[in-house]
């Protein structure tokens, strides 16, 4: 029986240079989804998911971060005096247990598997996930659940994977397939941001994982992949052979809000998927076609 997985970490030191101004003097992942922070949607993904427990992979300027899933006493007050009880009701379903949230800083922007290694305490021996928080899901079920579940089901690692165009593989990792059940995939290899012509597939990993603990390991060895930086997938790929290891092809949609056009139709389809705001979209969406 695989152990049991309680623990996420989540990498957020990145500066978000692709949005500024607005990022200058505000975390990327704070950036609201119609009302609602990129930190939060991937909190309550994993949460869906019976995690209990947060790392954040902090860097400069990000303690709005934590400051959000604090209590805030006097906002409650207010609230409560005005009877605004809905509101109310929306912000603490928003809040975590206290002491679930720990934060490391990476204080060399040295790559994700850099980042990663730097939550090595937090992950000690145990099976952890991880989510991105630019990639934000859209999904009946939570990504992070769908991926716990085949962890329950296969043991050892897994990936979510979607299928890409074959001109745009360079730009993720890429799995090499040993065998295509469908929902699951089996891995055999991983190659991160490979030239097009020397990919293996068209499968991609997205950003959510459920790793094992080993792949610290490899990390802490520091060794330089694509970009020069330290590589998760590189990590990731020592794994293979010794470990069970997976894709999933999950149910849903992802946006990549690390984009402009990702966040822009992020926002419009969480509106149009909340029964509040969906007719003033729909009407008002014409206008711009």
């Amino acid at each position: 029986m695989p152990k049991p997985l309680k623990k996420a970490v989540m990498p957020v030191a990145g500066l978000g240079t692709r949005f500024l101004p607005a990022t200058k003097a505000l975390a990327k992942e704070m950036l609201p989804i119609v009302d609602k922070p990129l930190i939060q949607y991937a909190v309550e993904e994993a949460r869906a998911a019976g995690i209990e427990q947060f790392c954040f992979i902090t860097g400069r300027g990000k303690t709005a971060i934590v400051e959000h899933f604090d209590v805030a006493f006097e906002l409650e007050r207010t609230l409560q005096e005005r009877g605004k009880q809905a509101v109310l009701e929306e912000l603490r379903a928003g809040a975590v247990e206290p002491g679930s949230i720990s934060t490391v800083r990476q204080q060399v922007p040295l790559g994700l598997g850099h980042a990663i290694w730097c939550a090595r305490t937090f992950i000690g021996d145990d099976p952890f996930a991880i989510l991105l928080p630019d990639d934000l899901m859209q999904c009946e079920v939570s990504c992070t659940k769908q991926l716990a579940d085949a962890y329950l089901e296969t043991g050892g690692n897994v990936v979510a994977i979607e299928e890409v165009p074959r001109d745009k593989v360079n730009r993720y990792g890429v799995l090499d397939v040993l065998e295509d059940k469908g929902r699951l995939v089996s891995v055999k290899g991983l190659v991160e941001k490979p030239p097009v012509d020397k990919a293996p597939s068209n499968l991609t990993v997205i950003g959510r994982y459920v790793l094992m603990p080993e792949v610290i390991g490899h990390l802490a060895k520091m060794e330089r992949g694509a970009g020069n930086e330290v590589q998760l997938t590189d990590g990731m790929a020592k794994l293979i052979g010794h470990q069970p290891f997976h894709g999933v092809r999950y149910e849903g949609r992802r946006f990549d809000c690390g984009d402009k056009a990702g966040f822009l139709e992020a926002q419009i389809a969480f509106a149009l998927a909340r029964p509040d705001l969906a007719d003033a979209v729909r009407g008002f969406l014409p206008r711009y076609a």
